[in-house]
């Protein structure tokens, strides 16, 4: 895990079987696990359960869910084929921000902005 590296947020999502059940996220460092509503933000979703999404001074300096600083960066474990596709800003963002450059290196497909994951 890149914990103590990335400050990333290792997470798993697990879609469970059923009509009437929400897909579940895993916060591995928290040590918790919330129902998130299909299509719903993750950002958001987390926000709402109480998972800390930003790590220190960040927590107060962010770009507040717009995709554009890169400090709610999570790594997706497992389920990344429920996850809404990365799009343009989001590539970008991870590729140039200082936040993510370097933590991104050999998690390309695992790493994703919070903000941006439905």
């Amino acid at each position: 895990m890149l914990n103590d590296l990335s400050k990333a947020i290792p997470l798993s999502r697990h879609c469970l079987q059923g009509s009437n059940s929400m897909p579940k996220v895993e916060f591995t460092n928290e040590k918790k696990q919330i129902e998130v509503p299909a299509g719903a933000n993750l950002r958001q979703e987390s926000i709402k359960a109480g998972i800390q999404v930003y790590k220190g001074l960040h927590h107060y300096i962010n770009c507040m869910g717009n995709g554009l600083c890169g400090t709610c960066k999570v790594l997706v474990k497992k389920g990344r084929e429920n996850l809404s596709p990365k799009g343009r800003l989001e590539r970008f963002t991870l590729a140039t921000s200082p936040s993510t450059s370097l933590a991104i290196v050999g998690h390309e497909d695992e790493m994703r902005l919070s903000c941006q994951v439905q």
